[in-house]
């Protein structure tokens, strides 16, 4: 289980809230964990003990304080709407902001690195364009990554999409990052949809969702992790 730990903002001067997983065993290097519009829910906290078991230090800020402390919304249109709504109410500025003290309480220590889901997934993309101190990220989903694929890049960046993605259409995706950056991986699974790092949900497919986290892994390794 992760703990709660309090970090603040520089943009406003915000406490949020965060959880925090130590490595198990020689650490390999920090990771800020980026979540879906639902908050900080058992897929976020499956994946903060995930990095754990890899020997990560794992932060995942909970980028809704602001709105809410603490939340956690159902993966249903009612929590998809109020996510939306809170994206809204506290703003891109804000979130990295976020992003950059949890980079920032992890940096003294080794390389960081980012992982993201759905909204996370755009937002390691802007991160790993506008933030500082990220050695490497992986977006996995983001719908904002194709209209932001011009924005250069501060590290490498890997995308994983589900060809099913009824929300993304990976080809075209694909086709626009690799039009501004075409030195970047950018996979398309094709036994799933979207959300598929979230063992157990319809769209998820196990092969699939281990495939991308082995490519995540194998990223972080190349670029410091470990060394």
């Amino acid at each position: 289980m992760s703990q709660t730990i309090t970090l603040t903002s520089a943009i406003d001067g915000f406490e949020f809230t965060a959880g925090h997983v130590q490595p198990q065993g020689p650490r390999k290097g920090g990771v800020v964990v980026i979540q879906e519009i639902f908050g900080l829910d058992q897929y976020v906290q499956a994946d903060l003990a995930r990095w754990s078991e890899r020997g990560y230090e794992a932060i995942a800020p909970s980028l809704f304080d602001r709105v809410e402390r603490g939340y956690v919304a159902e993966h249903d249109p009612e929590g998809f709407q109020n996510g939306v709504a809170a994206v809204g109410k506290v703003g891109m500025p804000a979130m990295l902001s976020d992003i950059q003290a949890c980079i920032d309480a992890l940096k003294d220590k080794g390389p960081v690195f980012a992982v993201g889901y759905c909204m996370g997934g755009s937002l390691v993309w802007l991160a790993a364009s506008k933030l500082e101190g990220l050695a490497a990220g992986s977006a996995y989903y983001g719908s904002q990554i194709a209209a932001n694929a011009a924005l250069p890049l501060n590290c490498p960046v890997i995308v994983h999409l589900g060809a099913k993605d009824a929300h993304i259409p990976a080809e075209q995706a694909k086709a626009a990052i690799w039009t501004s950056h075409p030195e970047l991986g950018v996979y398309v699974y094709e036994a799933s949809g979207h959300g598929f790092n979230n063992d157990g949900r319809p769209d998820s497919d196990l092969a699939d969702a281990e495939l991308a986290r082995q490519r995540t892994v194998e990223l972080f390794e190349a670029n410091g992790a470990g060394a």
